[in-house]
């Protein structure tokens, strides 16, 4: 489907048949014709094709091949197959190309065009159904985990769902996302691309009063207006040309659960309009209808790039600023809290290596600690396609080594620890003295633990708050260097 209308592909035809249907269906419809029975696979990549109808019994085409190389390549597409097939050919187009319905070769505009619609509004309704069905497995899943969680020793990790972490930074974050859940006021989601604020959003519905009911993903990224118009608040049958059935939207479909926008600043301004709307009144105007009707719904918004700065540039509103803005969510990168590298990594390994039935002893300390050297500029995710390409080249019964890793990670080199404190400490007094010294111990133990200040106060022997103020007291920075 392009621009929000339906694609068919008519394929196998005679010259006039052809040009029959196109009549009958391309005042609702965008037809694509194939001549030549190589063009029609290409054909559904390119036209995004909903349904394709093939002509049975033409010489040039085999129909049923046809049909049945569809079904694996584009299974969601609609195969309907024209002609009077005999019964071995009927029984083979049943099973092995799972031909939706037969259209008749004397067939007549009325046929045809209801034909198609019914075949198009059941598409639609499967559709549906596996995207509910979806939520209900992932609800179902987080769960089951959750209860698994409750009954096993985590270690030093720490779970908010299906969020990993031991950092200080993420367990505060954490915090914070446990008590939002608790409220249903709005919630802004800010971090890089592949840091997880999905998987936040998902743990806060479901750590909500609202977690029994639906939780819906939509990414505004890049769609036209009347489009996400249609996704989030639903069209009337004929609001626009393709619109063959009703569609309810995602803030009806999820009615008293939640809705989560993500990459929220990418919305237009004139949409950003109608959002805004939606939060003060809680009403949903359908495309094609008159009917306004006010639904529940609590939105949790997501950006990778920081909206105080869009609407400082004047690219986001500000009234739709401060109403997204009830909590704020700052998911820092996997560069700023490198001990929960570990585990993550130990995390997904597990993961992925009971998917795959493999027995991984685990990773080796060589490789966590090439982990530890890279910056991971893609974040979580990035991490998660390492590990699940490890566990692909790694032997059964062994500890995932150096020699599997990625090139440019396999290639990094520890950081070289300094010899000594120079100091120039000629013409001072004793105090003086002993403060610069401790001033540079404190930045050299922080730039070395990456600035992790609870690694760094143990192992100085201070508290954090002890820490914190010694840091205050001496104006010591990420790029601080004590003379």
């Amino acid at each position: 489907m392009k621009n929000g209308v339906s694609a068919i592909v008519i394929a196998g035809f005679t010259v006039e048949k052809a040009v029959e249907l196109n009549r009958c269906l391309g005042l609702h419809y965008s037809i694509h014709t194939a001549d030549n029975e190589s063009d029609v696979i290409p054909l559904l990549d390119s036209a995004q094709a909903d349904l394709i109808i093939c002509q049975y019994g033409e010489e040039r085409f085999d129909a049923l091949k046809l049909l049945q190389e569809a079904r694996v390549s584009h299974p969601d597409t609609v195969r309907l197959l024209a002609g009077s097939p005999g019964r071995n050919a009927l029984k083979t187009a049943i099973k092995e190309a799972a031909v939706y319905q037969f259209v008749p070769c004397e067939f007549s505009v009325g046929q045809i065009e209801l034909l198609v619609r019914r075949a198009l509004e059941n598409r639609e309704l499967a559709y549906r159904h596996r995207h509910l069905s979806c939520d209900l497995k992932i609800a179902e899943d987080v769960l089951r985990k959750h209860k698994d969680l409750t009954k096993t020793d985590a270690g030093d990790s720490a779970r908010f769902e299906k969020l990993v972490y031991c950092s200080p930074s993420m367990a505060a974050l954490c915090n914070v996302a446990k008590k939002a859940a608790k409220t249903h006021l709005p919630i802004l989601i800010q971090g890089e691309t592949g840091t997880g604020k999905e998987l936040m959003a998902r743990g806060i519905h479901f750590n909500s009063e609202r977690k029994n009911q639906p939780l819906i993903v939509q990414n505004c990224g890049g769609i036209a207006d009347e489009l996400l118009h249609s996704q989030l608040f639903g069209h009337k049958r004929g609001a626009f040309k393709g619109a063959v059935s009703d569609h309810l939207g995602a803030f009806p479909a999820a009615d008293g659960g939640t809705v989560f926008l993500d990459e929220i600043g990418s919305v237009s301004p004139s949409f950003q309009v109608t959002l805004l709307r939606f939060l003060q009144t809680g009403e949903v105007n359908p495309l094609g209808s008159d009917k306004i009707t006010k639904y529940d719904v609590r939105i949790i918004a997501a950006s990778n790039e920081l909206v105080d700065v869009l609407v400082s540039k004047g690219q986001f509103r500000k009234d739709l600023y401060y109403r997204l803005n009830v909590f704020q969510l700052n998911i820092p990168s996997l560069r700023n809290r490198i001990e929960d590298v570990e585990v993550i990594a130990d995390y997904f390994a597990r993961q992925f290596s009971g998917k795959a039935n493999r027995h991984i002893l685990g990773i080796s300390p060589a490789v966590l600690e090439q982990f530890r050297l890279y910056d991971w500029p893609g974040n979580v995710r990035e991490l998660e396609n390492e590990i699940r390409r490890l566990i692909a080249v790694t032997d059964s019964r062994t500890l995932i080594a150096t020699e599997h890793l990625s090139g440019h990670i396999r290639a990094l080199k520890p950081h070289i620890k300094p010899k000594g404190i120079p100091l120039d400490l000629e013409g001072i007094s004793l105090k003086e003295k002993v403060e610069r010294m401790e001033a540079q111990i404190i930045a050299n133990t922080l730039k070395r633990l990456r600035w992790n200040r609870s690694k760094a106060a143990i192992e100085l022997g201070l508290s954090r708050v002890g820490l914190a103020n010694k840091i205050k007291r001496y104006r010591l920075g990420a790029e601080t260097s004590v003379a």
